[in-house]
């Protein structure tokens, strides 16, 4: 909304921003595709157009708008000149892009703008793209794609003799060549587009996205598809609100304690926040205490209040937090909302029942220094230190399975209420999952569509 408050400049900017927020659209498809003929920039604009069920603006169907004073002025200027002003065309555009379709349901320009000239005055008017695909490959694979295209007449989906040849004996039937596809008329059109691009894409650094077309079709939509689904990185201050999840054995603390070391985030464990608000004999201590003598588990209201006090104090408001131990299903993530108490990324941890097995029912503790050991990853260094190491009851087989089969029965649940979590497997070298979880902080979350 700034970003068209500072291009239009309305006199009456309360209207307009109510207005703008009325369009409800921020989230809409505004995309544009460029690159050289038989890139195939029209297929990638057609497959994004009805994967996001957008609206595909190219300059034959703009020209062939009906009831269109400007379309009408553009037809004949098409048939003597065999090509548009770029004003005329400009406008065009904007008056496309006012229609309620393109306002709801977003845009994806192919092939335009085609020239500077042309990308300036489409910022001039305020039309900004949130995401510009550019498409790249050799000349001569460009040359020699070129020469095998075909076009479907009735539906306007493009053939290749060699690519992608239609099975079906009626469309390959019907299938003609297009006009201007010669060696020598395709040599010519890459040469003007270089003219052309290297002037264009300055003019989007922070959007753009070059993908190499020298590569099976399908593999240039999906990257350029994971591309428009992505959220650009905000300029705006971030602080981390991390939740992780996993069952436990996971390394969720491991993991808290290497985001908090490098990004100087408040280590939030709840289980340990619950030991400390008894040995501090705070108010919420004091109602804890019965129960940890009891060994019950505490009530989910009495935890969501401590963990709310604990997460709006200063610190963790500043530097951000990560939290773990809390929810473990979603009665208890509902508690945990508000202001300061969502989590901003959540991620969950994923390890099968036999790797959380081998890692904890081998831990072991020396009753004589506090030492832990492993008996695989971390042994004692002596026979005489072994033979006095102790299991913690919880680590038992038995109580592992238990609680693993707990955690995997209400974890579908708990995904679905963080439609945006990012699922992690945790079965791998501890730093290799730090290094996704710091990517998944860092990056902004990509878009979801249906």
């Amino acid at each position: 909304m700034l970003e068209q408050l500072l291009i239009h400049r309305p006199e009456e900017p309360i209207p307009f921003m109510i207005d703008y927020l009325q369009q409800n659209n921020d989230n809409v498809p505004k995309i544009v595709v460029l690159g050289p003929p038989a890139a195939g920039k029209t297929t990638i604009a057609m497959w994004l157009c009805k994967h996001l069920k957008s609206n595909l603006l190219t300059m034959e169907n703009l020209i062939a708008k009906d009831f269109s004073s400007l379309a009408a002025d553009a037809r004949r200027h098409y048939q003597k000149m065999k090509s548009v002003p770029s004003m005329l065309l400009v406008r065009l555009i904007q008056e496309r892009l006012r229609e309620e379709g393109c306002v709801k349901q977003g845009w994806i320009l192919d092939g335009i703008p085609a020239t500077r000239e042309q990308a300036l005055m489409i910022q001039s008017l305020g039309i900004v793209p949130r995401h510009v695909i550019a498409l790249s490959a050799p000349d001569t694979v460009l040359i020699e794609r070129n020469l095998g295209k075909r076009i479907d007449p009735q539906t306007g989906e493009i053939y290749h003799t060699t690519f992608d040849w239609p099975p079906e004996p009626e469309i390959q039937n019907r299938l003609v060549v297009p006009a201007g596809i010669s060696e020598l008329e395709t040599a010519q059109k890459l040469l003007e587009h270089q003219r052309n691009i290297v002037r264009i894409l300055p003019l989007y650094p922070k959007i753009l996205k070059v993908i190499s077309a020298d590569q099976p079709c399908v593999d240039v939509f999906y990257q350029a598809l994971t591309y428009v689904q992505t959220n650009h990185q905000s300029n705006a201050p971030f602080t981390p609100r991390v939740l992780l999840c996993g069952p436990v054995g996971s390394g969720k603390s491991l993991q808290a304690a290497l985001l908090a070391q490098k990004y100087s985030l408040v280590n939030v464990c709840c289980g340990q926040l619950l030991k400390e608000a008894v040995a501090d004999k705070s108010k919420y201590g004091e109602v804890i205490q019965p129960f940890f003598e009891k060994e019950m588990a505490v009530p989910d209201g009495i935890v969501k209040k401590l963990l709310c006090q604990r997460l709006s104090q200063l610190d963790c408001l500043q530097r951000g937090w990560v939290l773990h131990g809390f929810p473990r299903d979603v009665d208890q993530a509902r508690l945990l909302t508000g202001r300061d108490c969502t989590p901003n990324r959540v991620f969950f941890l994923n390890v099968p029942l036999d790797s959380i097995i081998e890692r904890l029912t081998l831990r072991r503790t020396d009753p004589v220094t506090g030492e832990r050991y492993h008996l695989m990853y971390k042994p004692p260094p002596t026979m005489e230190i072994q033979a006095r190491l102790l299991q913690n009851p919880k680590d038992s087989e038995e109580q592992v399975k238990l609680q693993t089969d707990q955690f995997y029965r209400k974890c579908p649940e708990l995904e679905q209420f963080y439609e945006q979590a990012i699922t992690l497997n945790g079965d791998q070298d501890p730093y290799t999952v730090f290094e996704y979880l710091e990517s998944g902080i860092i990056n902004p979350l990509p878009s979801k569509v249906p």
